[in-house]
């Protein structure tokens, strides 16, 4: 743990700095239907409309931007169920970078899609019985690549942060933030954010029942291993929190919360039906925590990061349309 360089609010600034101009700075959306019904001032941060439709191209963008030139040229190797992937082959692509994705077979059509689309090599394995993180650290080193995980990384972890930044900036100070949580990246780098510009903030990770390995690693206090949960918020279907982000949790957020797969496609129908915006299912495990009454947060303004709108959209109709 000593090795672990762990990213500061000054990393959030420096990657502010880098994705200037490269990342969109999505809209801050309010809802007076949503603040009646939570009793509370709701502050969206859109980022389903980020580019390559997640706020993972900001740590993407970042990450493979503060890599030297010699080290960039090698290539870059990542792993992701589908919007880190998208990310970095988006973010590799601007910057004239190869890039290689290690991705599930079982991942949405659309995102491969997408990845591909992009100029990635797609590398498949089975998220049951293969590892995914061996598999790509082998290729790496093959490759002389430099590999960019979803969240382990501390300039992964501080280009998200910079969507809790431009949320607080736009917003003014908020009493609370809450945050979708799968590895862990986006809810550290918004944690270092929001105790910087909002110091009385208190913060919220929220991630899927099926896995609640945050949770119970906050508890605990260590990081907890569990096998892949099954959940339709498939991009928070990691098994642990990352080392790099963990201490951040430990110090900066107060608590992990989960929700249903039920609640998620009702929050997906909310924004559907009420503010015209397709949001993933993962994208909307904080707004589902809040909306359901699992965050109690009568009276207060509240920021709720939304961090992605990547669904197939058959896949989207089925859920929204079903009972």
């Amino acid at each position: 743990m000593a090795a672990l360089r762990i990213p500061t609010f000054d990393d959030v600034r420096a990657a502010q700095a880098r994705l200037s101009g490269m990342a969109h700075r999505t809209p801050v959306l309010t809802s007076r239907t949503a603040d009646a019904r939570t009793a509370a001032t709701l502050f969206f941060k859109a980022e389903n409309l980020q580019r390559a439709g997640a706020f993972k191209f900001r740590g993407a963008y970042n990450a493979i931007a503060a890599l030297e030139t010699a080290v960039r040229n090698n290539g870059v190797v990542a792993y992701s169920s589908g919007n880190h992937a998208q990310a970095i082959a988006y973010a590799a692509m601007l910057q004239g970078v190869p890039s290689t994705i290690i991705m599930p077979r079982d991942a949405p059509e659309i995102k491969v899609a997408a990845t591909k689309g992009y100029g990635a090599e797609v590398v498949f394995y089975d998220r049951y019985n293969e590892d995914r993180e061996e598999i790509a650290g082998r290729l790496a080193r093959e490759r002389g690549a430099s590999l960019i995980p979803p969240y382990d990384h501390p300039d992964v972890i501080a280009g998200q942060g910079t969507a809790a930044l431009e949320l607080i900036e736009e917003a003014g100070e908020i009493d609370m933030l809450v945050v979708p949580l799968g590895g862990g990246g986006l809810l550290a780098g918004c944690a270092l954010a929001a105790k910087a510009l909002s110091p009385n903030c208190a913060i919220f990770g929220v991630e899927p029942e099926a896995g609640n390995d945050g949770q119970q690693s906050l508890r605990k206090g260590e990081v907890v291993h569990i096998p892949v949960p099954k959940s339709i918020a498939d991009g928070a279907l990691s098994t642990h929190v990352g080392y790099h982000n963990f201490p951040i949790l430990q110090d900066k957020v107060g608590g992990i919360l989960t929700v249903s797969d039920a609640q998620l496609v009702d929050t997906m129908r909310f924004f559907a039906e009420r503010m015209k915006i397709i949001v993933e299912p993962t994208g909307c495990l904080a707004a589902a925590a809040v909306l359901h009454g699992i965050v109690p947060c009568e009276g207060k303004r509240v920021g709720i990061i939304l961090s992605g709108g990547n669904v197939d959209l058959k896949v989207f109709a089925a859920l929204v349309s079903s009972a």
